[in-house]
Parts: structure tokens; sequence; C-alpha cells
């Protein structure tokens, strides 16, 4: 009787494997918003044309979306975990960086807020600044400033409707950009996936519009971005740096970034983290 080369328990277990890898890959894509395939491929130490293989099943299952030039998660199916790593990542960064950014909001002024995780952490500190109207198209961001609004009869909530995107949790399309260019804002505070030495990207069109024309309806613009997001581009440019009236972002930025941004003249702030005292 001729043996086989492989028992079947190695052909269970590299499907084990193979599916493994798949899973790590989502969850990569989830974190980092976009990827080429060259990048999956050097990180996960296979070939590109295993990586392709792994990509096209993932499409295939509504896990990641394949575009040209790169790959980006599918909002269908990974929707939940996306929003807990985007509110987990970087939290206490985050934190700094949202407190920092209060300051340079004023009672009795309007604002307006992305779909930013970042962004949303300043709701809490609005109680203390009130009267103030704070518009937003984010479904997380509308659900806090409502129950704060409760408890705060000076805080007007204006909700910017569309269509809604689970992705981001946000409404997006034409109707939401007709009512975000309908609005002019006394300060606007956002963020974005990517921030290079001179522009600001996202991979997504649709959200690459909003906070373009969020950009043109305020007198303001505060980017607040984590040092994760700094030296990297995405598909597709929102602005230029030089756009913008203040960058915030961490103790963690590139230095080497920060000097080019001195030497474009782009203001920028670095949020001071306060460690918890030691019990």
């Amino acid at each position: 009787m001729t043996q086989l080369e492989y028992p079947p328990a190695s052909v269970g277990s590299r499907k084990r494997k193979t599916e493994q890898r798949k899973q790590l890959i989502t969850e990569a894509l989830v974190a980092a918003g976009v990827a080429t395939p060259q990048d999956l491929a050097a990180r996960f130490g296979v070939s590109i044309v295993t990586i392709h293989r792994d990509l096209d099943e993932l499409e295939r299952r509504g896990m990641v979306r394949k575009f040209h030039g790169g790959v980006t998660a599918q909002p269908s199916g990974v929707f939940e975990s996306q929003m807990s790593h985007r509110l987990a990542t970087m939290a206490v960064e985050k934190a700094a960086i949202a407190a920092a950014a209060l300051k340079y909001v004023e009672p009795g002024e309007s604002v307006m807020l992305d779909d930013s995780t970042t962004v949303m952490r300043m709701i809490d500190g609005f109680a203390d600044l009130v009267p103030l109207h704070v518009a937003t198209p984010f479904v997380t961001g509308l659900r806090s400033l409502t129950e704060l609004a409760k408890a705060n009869d000076g805080l007007t909530v204006i909700g910017i409707g569309g269509r809604y995107d689970v992705a981001h949790d946000s409404f997006v399309g034409v109707q939401t950009n007709e009512q975000v260019r309908g609005l002019h804002v006394d300060a606007l505070f956002m963020s974005t996936s990517a921030v290079s030495t001179m522009d600001m990207y996202h991979q997504e069109e649709q959200i690459m519009m909003l906070k373009r024309q969020m950009l043109e309806s305020a007198s303001r613009r505060y980017l607040l971005v984590d040092h994760k997001k700094l030296g990297q581009k995405a598909l597709l440019k929102i602005a230029s740096l030089t756009d913008l009236d203040l960058i915030i972002t961490d103790p963690g930025a590139d230095p080497r970034i920060l000097a080019a941004w001195s030497d474009m003249g782009v203001s920028y702030e670095i949020a001071q983290i306060v460690e918890p005292s030691a019990v």
C-alpha cells in the first residue's frame, strides 16, 4: 500500500493556519483602515499570490473591499470590531488631545464635529462651555450630545442627516454634504486616518468629500490626530495642512514631522498626557 506523503491531519492544519491568517488580515485592515497587498504579504510572510488569494476569499465573504492599489475593511460584518477598536486604540492620547482642543471652544460659539472617536472625547467638556451649538453627522456623537443636552439647557444639538454608513456610524452622501454646505460654524474639530508631512488623507471618497465640505463651512479648523496616524498616506487627499488653523497631536509625534510643519508654517500643539497618580 502506497503511503500518503501528507496525512489528512496536515491538510486540516494548513486550513486552520490559512483561516487564522485571514482573520489576522481582517483585524489588521480594521486597525489600519487601508493597506496594499504588498504590505500585507510582507507582514504575514507569504507570497503576493497567496495574499491575493486570501483577499479574494475575504472579499467574497464580504469582509474586505479591494480597490485599485489597495484593500480596506468592508463595512458589513466588521463594524462592531471596527468601532470597538477605534474607541479603544490610543485612548490615553486621544483623551489628552481632546482636552487640549476644548481650550479652543468659547461659550456662545457654534462648532462642528466629524465622525472621529478622538473628537467625540470633547463632548463631556461641553457642559462647562454652554451656551453652545454643536453639529455632527456622527451617530455615536449624537447619542452622547443628546444625553448631555438633557441636563444642559444651553446646549443645542444639530443632527446632520443623510445616508447612514454602518462602517463609520455616521451619515454621509449628497444630502449630508448639502446640509453641511448650508451651515457656517465658528470652529470645526476633525480627524482623519492618515496625515503626511504636508497633507491629510482618507481612503474613502464619501468621507473625503464630507470632510472637505466641513472645512469649507468653518471659520476655524482644528485637526486632532494621534501620532500613529502621522507620516501616513491614503488614497485620497482631503486638503493641505496649511488650510488648518491648528493641529493637536500627542508627545509620540515624530520630531522630524514636527520640524517640517514648523518649516511650512503649520501651527501645531502637543497635548500633555497626565500620568495617573500612583496609589
